[in-house]
């Protein structure tokens, strides 16, 4: 009767929500239920799938309608509407919102720079760890910026000898924009410099669109320089804040970066190794 008892516990025991089910049957087989996907979770994959229909059909409009294109050429943004305007909304939608402190919709990892979302430690903070942290992260930012600027001198030098035109520069833009969702969803490379555990804590999060937006500049046009210049705007606000709050974007200070405090479940192929 006793046995009977506690292998009940052991199967029908409350577990937290936030890690992976195990349950020990009577025969010791282990039975494993996964964590439920997030909200939020649920809603990046959308928005992958989403991005994807983006591109493809970028690229079809290309190919069959390349006057949707004129909208990228001087101030023709003024002059009549292309399927692209609906784009430029979308995606000037979506710096503004990291430019405010909000919940559920933008992630914890681009919204760390706001107080709100700041969860002091209980201990004191370590200064001389947080600078050596905050020194380590900015070499790792600086090597990423140089290859990105590596990456973009190329483009510039393809599109500046007529190898590519300003439509696939913009094509390129959307195929960053498609990227950017893969870093967070499959596998981000920038993990193998910046040597972060997972987008919550990542260092150059709200660089995103300042990179999407790096080979459409070389256009000119109201479109290209007007998202650029709002993504400029979003990179200096995040980097002042890491310049004036380091605290607020290391773990190891901010309790709400945690594995064990984490809601947004975004990175599970990575955090799951963790718990």
């Amino acid at each position: 009767m006793a046995d009977a008892i506690k292998y009940t516990m052991v199967v029908f025991m409350p577990l937290n929500a936030n890690t992976t089910k195990k349950a020990t049957t009577l025969n010791g087989v282990i039975k494993t239920k996964k964590t439920p996907m997030s909200r939020l979770k649920k809603s990046y994959i959308a928005r992958f799938v989403g991005r994807i229909a983006i591109f493809i059909a970028s690229v079809v409009l290309f190919f069959a309608y390349p006057e949707q294109f004129d909208v990228l050429d001087g101030m023709n943004f003024f002059k009549s509407f292309s399927l692209f305007h609906i784009l430029w909304v979308i995606w000037l939608f979506d710096m503004i919102c990291q430019l405010i402190p909000i919940k559920n919709y933008i992630p914890l990892g681009s919204q760390k720079l706001f107080s709100q979302h700041f969860a002091p430690i209980k201990e004191k903070i370590n200064y001389a760890a947080l600078k050596k942290y905050v020194h380590f992260m900015a070499v790792g930012a600086g090597k990423i910026i140089a290859l990105w600027v590596l990456l973009i001198g190329a483009i510039a030098v393809c599109y500046y000898t007529k190898i590519i035109t300003k439509e696939i520069l913009f094509l390129i833009s959307i195929a960053f924009y498609v990227f950017d969702l893969v870093c967070v969803l499959i596998w981000c490379p920038f993990r193998l410099i910046l040597k972060t555990r997972c987008c919550t804590t990542c260092r150059i999060f709200n660089w995103d669109h300042m990179m999407m937006f790096s080979p459409i500049i070389f256009m000119g046009g109201f479109y290209a320089i007007s998202l650029f210049l709002v993504a400029m705007v979003v990179l200096l606000v995040w980097e002042i804040s890491v310049l004036m709050h380091p605290e607020r974007f290391w773990e190891n200070t901010n309790d709400a970066l945690k594995c064990a405090n984490c809601t947004d479940k975004l990175c599970n192929q990575y955090c799951r190794k963790l718990r």
